[in-house]
C-alpha cells in the first residue's frame, strides 16, 4: 500500500514539475544562438592570423625537454573562452526585425560594429525598438545558451567547423529546428 502511494506521489510531482517549467521562446533562443555565432565569428576574424599561443603541458619530460605546440590564437580554447565571457554584452545592438514579405520575426543586429564600418543593414523601418530593456531577454537567452553549451561552442569554433550556425543552433541545441530558414544554403 505504501509503495502505491509513493508511486502516485512521484507521478503527480513529475507532472507538476514538467508543467511548471516555462517553455523557451524559440524565436528568442534561435536568434540568440545565431547572434552568438555571428559575434564570435566577427571577433575571431579580427585577430591577426599570425598570432599563436603555446598550448599543452608545461611539464618536463624525463629527457629534459618540454612538449608543447603552437596553435593560432584566434581559435585557441583560451581565446574562445575569453570571447565567450563577453559575447552577451553585445546583445544590446540587436532588435526584433520583421521581414516585410514573410512577417518572419527574429533578432538582428542593427548597430555597426566599429568606427567607419558601414555594412549592409536592413531598413530601420522593419525593426521594432521597444525601449532600452527590450534586449534584456536576448541577453538572458544568450547567457543561458553560453552557460549550457560552452563546451560545445568552444569545440565547434576551435575545430573551425563549417556552417557553425546549423551545427550549433540546429543539431546541438535544437533552438532553430522549427524555423523555415534552416536550409537556406541547400
Amino acid at each position: 500500500m505504501a509503495s502505491w502511494i509513493i508511486q502516485i506521489t512521484v507521478m503527480v510531482l513529475s507532472v507538476f514539475i514538467s508543467s511548471c517549467q516555462g517553455k523557451k521562446d524559440k524565436m528568442l533562443y534561435c536568434s540568440a544562438c545565431k547572434a552568438i555565432v555571428d559575434e564570435l565569428n566577427y571577433s575571431i576574424n579580427q585577430v591577426d592570423p599570425k598570432k599563436t599561443i603555446n598550448v599543452g603541458s608545461f611539464r618536463l619530460n624525463p629527457d629534459g625537454t618540454m612538449k608543447d605546440k603552437k596553435v593560432p590564437l584566434a581559435r585557441s580554447e583560451t581565446h574562445l573562452s575569453e570571447l565567450l565571457d563577453g559575447v552577451c554584452n553585445s546583445m544590446s545592438d540587436y532588435a526584433v526585425h520583421v521581414d516585410p514579405d514573410t512577417q518572419h520575426r527574429q533578432y538582428m543586429r542593427f548597430a555597426p560594429r566599429g568606427s567607419g564600418a558601414t555594412g549592409d543593414f536592413p531598413d530601420f523601418k522593419n525593426f521594432q525598438f521597444e525601449g532600452p530593456e527590450a534586449s534584456n531577454g536576448l541577453k538572458f537567452a544568450c547567457e543561458t545558451i553560453v552557460e549550457e553549451l560552452e563546451d560545445d561552442i568552444i569545440s565547434l569554433f576551435s575545430q573551425d567547423t563549417e556552417h557553425v550556425h546549423q551545427e550549433l543552433c540546429n543539431r546541438v541545441s535544437d533552438y532553430c529546428q522549427d524555423t523555415s530558414h534552416t536550409n537556406e544554403e541547400l
